[in-house]
This record gives C-alpha cells, sequence and structure tokens, in this order.
C-alpha cells in the first residue's frame, strides 16, 4: 500500500507543473499574450476547489480505492485529450478534467493514509508530500526538452507532446494502486482496527454540513489555500520571469525544476524539524522565509537566483508537508479527516486559483514584475496567521466521540 501511494503521488502535480514551462510556446501558438493564459495555469486549481467536496460523498458510495483508481483512469484520458491537435477546446477541457480527477485524489489520499498508516501519519505524510515534489519536478523537467526534440524534418515536437509527456507513468500507479487495494485489505485490518466502525450515511452527511461552519477546518483551509496560492504562483511564473530576461526556454525550465526539486527535500525534512521546541515555530517560520526568497528572485536575481530558488523550494515542500499533517492529525477519525480534507481543498485550491491569475492580470498591466510579487506576498501573510491559529493544537469535528 505505502508503494501504491507512492506512485500516486508521482502523477499527482506533473501534468500541473508541466504547464508553466510551456505557456509562452502555447500563447505563441495560440496567438495571445502569456499573461492572459493565467487562466490555463489557474483551471486545475478552480476545479479541484468545485471537485474537492463531491470526493467524500463518491468515496462513500463506490468505496475509497475505487474512486482513486476511476480518478486515475479519468487523468490518463485528460492528459491524452488536452493534447490532441485541432480546436482550442481540447487543451482547455483536458486540463478542467485532469483537474477534476486530481481533485479525487486530492482528498482522498490523506484520508487513506491516515486509515492505511496509524501512528506513521507523520512519516508516511512527509514522504507523500516530497513525492508531490518530485511529481512536480519532473512534470517541469521534461515538458521543455520533449517539446524541444527534432522531428525527422527537423522541426520540433512542441508543446502539445511535451504536455502528453507529463502522463507517462500514470499507467503504473493505476496498477499498483488496484494490485494493492486488491490484495492489501487483510493487511491493513490490524491498522483500522482502532478506527471507528463504518459511519451510517446520516452521520456522514452531518460531518460534510458541519465542516463548513468548524473555525479549526477553517484554520486549515486557510493554511492549505495560502500554502498553494504562493506555490502555483512560483511553479506558472517562474519561467517566464526567467524568460523574460533572455534565458533559453530549457535553462528556465530546468530552474522550475530546481525549485521543485528543493521542495521535496523540504517536505521530507519538515516531519523532522516539527518536533519538541521547534514545533510551534517552524509553521509561522516558513512563510517569512519564502517572503525572503521572494523578493530576491524579482530584485536580485544575479548572481544569487539559485539561492532564492532553493530558499523557495525549501519553504513549499515544508509548509505543504505541514498543510497535509495538520489535516490527519486535527481530524479526530478516517471520516472526518476526509471531510476535512475535502472542505479544506475545495477552499483552500479556490483560493489558490485565484494566485496565478492575479499574478498574471498585474504583469500584463505593469509589464513588469514588481506589482505581482504583492500577490505571493499576500499568500505569505495568511499563511502566518493561520499557523499561529492552528498551533493551539484543536481538533475538528471533535464532538466528544
Amino acid at each position: 500500500m505505502f508503494v501504491a501511494v507512492c506512485l500516486v503521488a508521482v502523477n499527482m502535480r506533473m501534468s500541473v507543473a508541466g504547464i508553466g514551462p510551456m505557456l509562452d510556446s502555447i500563447a505563441k501558438s495560440e496567438g495571445v499574450h502569456a499573461g492572459m493564459l493565467g487562466m490555463l495555469a489557474s483551471l486545475p486549481l478552480l476545479a479541484w476547489a468545485v471537485v474537492s467536496p463531491l470526493a467524500q460523498g463518491l468515496a462513500s458510495r463506490i468505496g475509497l480505492d475505487a474512486a482513486v483508481s476511476w480518478a486515475l483512469i479519468a487523468l490518463l484520458g485528460a492528459t491524452v485529450w488536452r493534447s490532441l491537435p485541432g480546436s482550442p477546446i481540447n487543451l482547455w477541457l483536458g486540463t478542467a478534467l485532469a483537474g477534476a480527477a486530481l481533485a479525487i485524489t486530492n482528498v482522498l489520499l490523506p484520508a487513506s493514509i491516515k486509515r492505511d498508516f496509524g501512528p506513521r501519519v507523520p512519516l508516511v505524510m512527509g514522504v507523500y508530500s516530497a513525492l508531490l515534489g518530485i511529481s512536480a519536478a519532473i512534470g517541469a523537467a521534461i515538458v521543455a526538452p520533449v517539446a524541444e526534440l527534432q522531428t525527422s524534418s527537423g522541426d520540433p515536437l512542441g508543446w502539445r507532446w511535451g504536455m502528453l509527456a507529463t502522463g507517462v507513468t500514470v499507467p503504473a500507479a493505476l496498477l499498483a494502486w488496484w494490485l494493492a487495494t486488491r490484495r492489501g485489505r487483510r493487511a491493513t485490518v490490524a491498522l483500522r482496527a482502532s478506527e471507528p466502525g463504518p459511519m451510517p450515511e446520516p452521520r456522514q452527511a452531518s460531518l460534510s454540513r458541519r465542516v463548513w461552519s468548524d473555525p479549526v477546518a477553517w484554520w486549515i483551509a486557510l493554511y492549505m489555500g495560502s500554502v498553494s496560492w504562493v506555490f502555483y504562483i512560483h511553479a506558472m511564473w517562474l519561467s517566464p520571469i526567467d524568460l523574460s530576461r533572455g534565458t533559453d526556454t530549457v535553462v528556465a525550465g530546468g530552474h522550475v525544476t530546481f525549485f521543485h526539486a528543493f521542495g521535496m527535500i523540504g517536505s521530507l525534512v519538515a516531519p523532522l524539524i516539527t518536533r519538541g521546541a521547534l514545533q510551534r515555530l517552524v509553521p509561522i517560520l516558513i512563510p517569512l522565509v519564502g517572503v525572503v526568497g521572494g523578493i530576491g528572485v524579482v530584485f536580485f536575481p544575479e548572481p544569487l537566483l539559485l539561492v532564492w530558488l532553493v530558499l523557495l523550494g525549501l519553504c513549499s515542500g515544508a509548509s505543504l508537508s505541514i498543510a497535509l499533517t495538520f489535516i490527519a492529525l486535527r481530524s479526530p477519525s478516517t471520516q472526518a479527516a476526509g471531510a476535512v480534507s475535502g472542505m479544506s481543498q475545495s477552499f483552500g485550491y479556490l483560493m489558490a486559483g485565484l494566485g496565478p491569475i492575479l499574478f498574471g492580470w498585474l504583469h500584463a498591466a505593469s509589464g513588469a514584475w514588481a506589482l505581482p510579487l504583492l500577490v505571493p506576498l499576500f499568500g505569505a501573510a495568511v499563511q502566518f496567521v493561520a499557523g499561529i491559529a492552528l498551533l493551539r493544537g484543536r481538533m475538528a469535528l471533535d464532538d466528544g466521540r
């Protein structure tokens, strides 16, 4: 089951992270300004916001494991669809479907980890969030080189093939998940014995409603949203910022990969440093360090660009790991974790989806990068405040049962 979770995680950011390095190529192909494609970059996030509240209901009807399997099938189909030539609608609808499929896995994987891994939840969540960073790094790394490969006629393959390459590992994840959930149920019975029994439908519906009025769940949603707001701004716009300064396309994609690679390291380090006295300091110090990296990228790119990317990557990865851990540790049961995960990711990704759009609009309006910098700085401020609130240690949806 651990291997299956890891393989699914590897596919959960590739298709999204691959958009940023291709924005300029897509813009030239479609004859629009790259700033106007901020909506395309945010489309998966908006799909996550719409579909996330439905994931727990789907899991209650067909089962958590089956819901993840069908989401992976939809992701594979969406990756092919958005790469098809012809009408631009293929790109937009395929990207939206990919976002909807990823919304299901985004919500249900944390609940699955809480269900299957008992006291090892923080460690597994750290590995899981690190693999999200690896997934993003792979997606950012492969699209430009694949798009630049020469055909027999000497022309490059183009951005469609680069985007198609982001789905190459989905079949392996689907097979691993099917095998693990088909054969591994007996192995997890002992771990699930400490969990409450299956929750009746009225109780599940009650949780899904109550979570929207729970203050702890809202603080988790704000933390998740601000983390994602900042991360996706950088994931989508670091490459266009680089290209505007004359950087080669492949080098710019490499810088984004570098950012995601250190995001992976930050995710792995987070469970180790959020212990003891640091447990109450790290969630609120991380956004402050990230602000330094964001300012550095915009105003002092040379010769310290890689230093700023290291800071941004470490902070983004650690922040995501902490946000996902908050979902698991601040929920009293697997069912509550599913409800909190769906609510926090729905609101969080709605918030996050607006970030790249607003960043792109401000860049298109100003023609520079200084004014758009206010957008990630706002996200860091929200993360700081939400982190302080969540350090109180209260549980979401805790009715004393």
